[in-house]
């Protein structure tokens, strides 16, 4: 009982020893010591040696040897539960364990783009090859709106503002908008258009334009980006020709609606 209430003790005091001696005794018993090779009984000769028998400055009496197989237990259980707080763990075997490499960071990353149909192996931009998907029939829709405000929305519904007919001018830039939709957006194939349609509808509950847009063609590659590239220069022809009357006109909600076709097959939003 003498023995484990002394062994508790030193544990407690050996912050307090050991400091003065840091720079000579703390490199060999944290950097040299291997607890799978500890000899006990050299140990606790060294420890003996440093300390002495003799009382200590500060009050700690006693015989400083003491039997470290507790605490060689102590560190291990320690190491077991809390790697990075062991000072016999090795900083290289730390960073091994909880790193990736740079290696695998660089696969992690080479694998999140190849999910980018856009981009390339080595992260540049790139004009997808389609040659190898079937024909097949495909379709779009998509939607925007266009907020007036009560006063601009009545000079469009009594069609008085002074650039003329808003909603017929949008629709026939929202087609053509459809065509051109390859030279506006870089990577966007060229399609041949079989059908674009587009519709402006004023909205009286909340004094806004809702604009429709579809567009269908048969190829190899969906009609997505046209249908959308419709409506969102419908919606700024509307801004165009009302901008004079009010600046605070804005265009929301521009997003695909529904498509059909290709690998991926039927897709409406909601479902």
């Amino acid at each position: 009982m003498f023995s484990t209430l002394r062994q508790a003790m030193f544990l407690r005091r050996v912050p307090a020893v050991i400091s003065p001696m840091k720079r000579a005794f703390s490199s060999k018993i944290y950097n040299e010591i291997d607890p799978q090779m500890m000899n006990i009984n050299e140990l606790n000769q060294e420890m003996q040696s440093i300390f002495g028998q003799e009382p200590s400055p500060d009050g700690f009496s006693g015989s400083a040897t003491m039997d470290f197989s507790d605490l060689k237990s102590k560190i291990e259980s320690l190491e077991s539960t809390n790697p990075e707080s062991s000072h016999l763990r090795s900083h290289i075997e730390y960073q091994k364990s909880t790193h990736l490499s740079k290696e695998q960071s660089a696969k992690v990353a080479t694998d999140d783009m190849s999910k980018l149909t856009h981009v390339g192996n080595s992260g540049e931009a790139q004009m997808v090859d389609v040659s190898s998907k079937d024909n097949t029939k495909r379709t779009a829709l998509a939607c925007c709106k266009v907020n007036l405000g009560k006063r601009v929305f009545d000079l469009v519904l009594a069609n008085q503002m002074g650039k003329g007919d808003v909603l017929g001018v949008a629709k026939i830039a929202g087609i053509n908008g459809a065509k051109q939709t390859s030279s506006l957006i870089p990577l966007c194939h060229n399609i041949a258009l079989t059908h674009v349609h587009v519709d402006l509808r004023l909205n009286p509950e909340d004094y806004s334009v809702d604009i429709e847009g579809e567009a269908s063609c048969t190829g190899k590659t969906g009609v997505e980006m046209e249908a959308m590239t419709a409506v969102s220069v419908a919606g700024l022809t509307v801004y165009d020709m009302c901008k004079a009357a009010s600046k605070d006109i804005s265009i929301t909600d521009v997003r695909l609606e529904r498509k059909t076709g290709g690998k991926s097959g039927f897709w409406s939003r909601g479902e």
